[in-house]
């Protein structure tokens, strides 16, 4: 009742998130007429698809418009595998546990202490569990049930998403140099070419944090969605160059793509493929940032 009313005021502070949710329940609603309105909502700006010059802008464009089927194979979190040790070599895989259709087929009694659980076809799924005794299997299971019950391409019209199988994977809870997380290098590419390295650190912990760096690993000065941390010093990967050569073969004539990346000591291992990051909704900070992500996007 309390998360109930919480909702109520939530709403009546913004109403936009009100019409928000009642949009991502219109599924008969056309893409086109849905992308409009919600695009209007998020960023209170018109969305111009015959003349797009924002990167927001763009990225409804290719929802819209770039639909190739191999696309759905490239964002399920299991089939993607399959394209990773194709493209690029089976070595760049976190070591997998096991995919299964329901929450109940998951074997906990075999699984290491630690290791990670995540839906295949959808965004944000992920449970980290760093000791197994201690996970709450009641709260875990509701969380899966709801997420596998839910086809994501409703929610931001990203057509990659429509058909993909819902199952659950588990992977090797990896950790970086520094004991604690994961970075996650994601390597923002337009039509093949890497031109800015996000770097989101701290994700689970009170404040998620997002610095960007050019591919020379210069510090960029604006922030996305969450704050930049200009004072905190990410050194350069050691395998940096590496990484670009990979994030180019797996964005080859693909007009963009992200291309999520670990770093862990000497070794890359691969995190996963995004056609449209933030589904063209994050803010700019400042807002010029928008248009030169635009220019580097061509349609």
């Amino acid at each position: 009742m309390k998360k109930y009313f919480e909702k109520i005021k939530r709403y009546i502070k913004n109403p936009s998130w009100f019409f928000m949710a009642l949009l991502n329940r219109m599924y008969f609603i056309p893409d086109r007429l849905y992308l409009k309105f919600m695009y209007r909502l998020r960023t209170k700006m018109n969305l111009d698809l015959k003349n797009p010059k924002y990167f927001n802008e763009k990225i409804q464009w290719l929802k819209l418009y770039d639909r190739k089927p191999e696309y759905t194979k490239m964002v399920d979190k299991y089939m993607v595998r399959e394209v990773i040790a194709k493209k690029i070599g089976e070595q760049y895989l976190i070591p997998l546990y096991g995919v299964w259709d329901s929450f109940d087929e998951i074997p906990f009694d075999t699984l290491p202490e630690q290791f990670v659980l995540k839906c295949t076809h959808d965004c944000g799924s992920i449970i980290i569990c760093k000791d197994k005794k201690n996970i709450d299997m009641e709260i875990t299971h509701r969380h899966f049930k709801k997420c596998m019950g839910r086809n994501y391409y409703y929610q931001q019209r990203e057509w990659s998403y429509k058909n993909i199988k819902p199952r659950i994977i588990a992977e090797k809870l990896m950790i970086d140099e520094s004991g604690t997380e994961l970075k996650d290098y994601k390597i923002q590419c337009f039509n093949g070419e890497p031109k800015i390295i996000q770097v989101d650190f701290n994700r689970f912990s009170d404040i998620h944090k997002r610095n960007f760096y050019s591919p020379d690993w210069e510090y960029q000065p604006f922030s996305l969605l969450y704050p930049t941390f200009p004072e905190i010093e990410i050194k350069k990967p050691q395998t940096l160059i590496e990484m670009l050569d990979i994030a180019r073969e797996l964005s080859r004539n693909i007009p963009y793509l992200r291309v999520d990346l670990y770093s862990v000591g000497e070794r890359i291992y691969f995190g996963e493929l995004t056609f449209h990051h933030g589904s063209g909704y994050e803010k700019f900070t400042p807002p010029e940032w928008n248009e030169v992500w635009g220019s580097w996007l061509k349609l």
